[in-house]
């Protein structure tokens, strides 16, 4: 959802977070990975804009800075 809400392809995703696009690929089937490998991919959609917004009892959930 952040990735599409940036418009962001997999490969310009997979370049910003400096891993392959088929580690953004696998991130998106919900495909286990290393917590430093999602937490590159987090900072680099952290760094295009998107605020990651805690669980509230609505689900956890994304939006784009202000």
């Amino acid at each position: 959802m952040a990735r599409a809400a940036l418009q962001l392809g997999v490969r310009d995703l997979a370049s910003a977070a400096n891993v392959s696009p088929t580690t953004i690929t696998r991130l998106e089937r919900g495909e286990p990975l290393y917590s430093r490998t999602i937490e590159a991919i987090r900072t680099a959609l952290e760094a295009a804009g998107v605020e990651f917004i805690a669980e509230n009892g609505g689900g956890a959930g994304v939006r784009l800075r202000k």
